[in-house]
């Protein structure tokens, strides 16, 4: 099904119209050997809204619809996958969304492009993860009674001889009185026992005689961690009630050696990683400082200037490499980082005189330290632009900054209250710090940069999408 020609003429050339028509005769194809529904979106004029102008669902699966939505309205806050494949005309696979009947859905989106390349409409295919959604609602709830299955598979375990002796745990049963009913090859191999454990009491057992005490009060479940010579053993005991008396009870033991082994290597791996990453810290800002150095001994504003900029984009990375030495990790809270170095930004480039204050809002941003690093350099430079051409004779100025994420999409704004900016007039004067922003955000962060007079002052938005390992809260 299809928008009516003469609809499509009042928004897209007939050339354009030609090439949504071909793609049309498709969909149904595409929907079938998908098993989604499928459906091409066209820009409205004004950039805010997209009309969806054909659709087809699969024959011999099952839709998320209940009635045609040609001719109805796709809105940004609903699908915003749809929206960056408009401005940024690059594919967007897995992005979430709610569907015309609010349902939410997955969606992979492909551009599709005139003889210009320019983006005259997507391609959009869709599948129901209302059940997915609800799984991980559940996952917590389910995580709660982990604990719980394991007892009772230990239980119908114990009704196969040969089972015991297969599990990699050390598995005890005690009666009433704490004598041992039963022991696994396991075990007896973890305390080196020779088949001697049988019979004794369970107070006999390294920590057994705490056990023993918190089972008694607690009525319920011990855990414990603890060195038997170069083992490292982790003890879990459940306690059997019966009228609310003890009849008895299951211990089990694991052997950590290995994983504390590994444990321990990451942990000088880590340290050694943050080291590295402190070294390099004071390496940047061991350069930052002969740069200031030999600023002081130049005459010229203009090359002041210069060097104080170099100097800004040095310290800028080298606050990465600073919170990395203190995490231990290769994840970068970007929302520290921002406060960071705009604060740092302002206090070097202000005018003695100037009271230019910083705000940072929003949501918190994870990203991997490569991707963090860019951001940071992008802050940088749209900072140091406000301050060199936004409060140029002014006393005071404000700039906020505000971290938005909607289904996997960052949205980033840098607004300032100052003289405004006139793009065409910074990109023919070829602005290097201009130059760094565009290339980051496209190169690096995947995105988009746009700019926009905000009367008074100017609204900078970076729009990407946020990396499978990247986190917001």
């Amino acid at each position: 099904m299809m928008l009516e020609v003469s609809a499509l003429a009042s928004f897209l050339r007939k050339k354009d119209i030609k090439i949504i028509e071909e793609i049309s005769k498709y969909l149904q194809l595409f929907a079938d050997l998908s098993q989604a529904d499928v459906f091409i979106d066209c820009l409205l004029p004004k950039g805010e809204e997209a009309i969806v102008v054909a659709e087809a669902h699969p024959m011999t699966g099952k839709s998320l619809y209940s009635e045609p939505v040609v001719g109805k309205i796709a809105y940004k806050e609903n699908e915003p996958g749809v929206f960056f494949c408009f401005k940024t005309g690059k594919p967007v696979i897995g992005s979430r969304g709610v569907s015309q009947e609010n349902v939410s859905m997955q969606q992979n989106v492909m551009p599709i492009q005139n003889e210009f390349g320019k983006t005259i409409g997507v391609l959009i295919m869709e599948q129901d993860i209302t059940e997915q959604v609800q799984q991980e609602k559940n996952v917590e709830l389910l995580m709660e009674t982990t604990e719980q299955l394991s007892e009772t598979l230990y239980h119908v375990a114990m009704s196969e001889a040969a089972i015991p002796d297969l599990m990699h745990e050390g598995l005890l049963l005690f009666d009433r009185d704490y004598h041992i009913t039963f022991a696994n090859d396991r075990a007896k191999e973890m305390f080196e026992a020779n088949g001697h454990l049988v019979g004794e009491k369970v107070d006999s057992l390294p920590f057994g005689s705490m056990m023993k005490e918190e089972l008694d009060i607690q009525k319920g479940m011990f855990f414990h961690e603890f060195q038997l010579g170069k083992r490292f053993l982790q003890l879990k005991a459940v306690s059997i009630q019966r009228n609310n008396r003890t009849v008895g009870g299951v211990l089990l033991l694991r052997d950590l050696s290995e994983l504390k082994e590994k444990e321990k290597q990451l942990m000088i791996k880590s340290a050694v990683i943050r080291e590295i990453h402190h070294r390099v810290k004071n390496n940047l800002q061991t350069i930052a400082s002969l740069l200031r150095l030999q600023m002081r001994r130049i005459d010229s504003q203009e090359v002041e200037k210069i060097f104080r900029e170099i100097i800004n984009r040095i310290t800028s990375i080298s606050i990465v490499h600073e919170v990395l030495s203190l995490e231990g990790t290769d994840m970068i809270e970007c929302k520290e980082v921002i406060e960071s170095v705009s604060n740092t930004i302002i206090s070097s480039m202000k005018q003695s005189e100037q009271k230019i204050t910083v705000h940072v809002d929003g949501c918190s941003l994870y990203l991997p330290s490569q991707k963090a690093s860019s951001l940071a350099l992008v802050i940088n430079e749209l900072v140091q632009n406000a301050i060199n051409h936004a409060f140029v004779n002014r006393d005071e100025g404000f700039i906020q900054i505000y971290l938005k994420e909607q289904n996997q999409i960052v949205s980033l704004t840098v607004t300032d209250d100052g003289v405004g900016f006139d793009l065409e007039k910074a990109q023919q004067k070829g602005r290097l710090g201009l130059q760094i922003c565009q290339t980051l955000i496209s190169e690096d962060l995947e995105g988009i940069l746009e700019f926009e007079n905000n009367h008074p002052g100017t609204k900078v938005t970076i729009t990407f999408p946020l990396p499978k390992e990247g986190l917001m809260t």
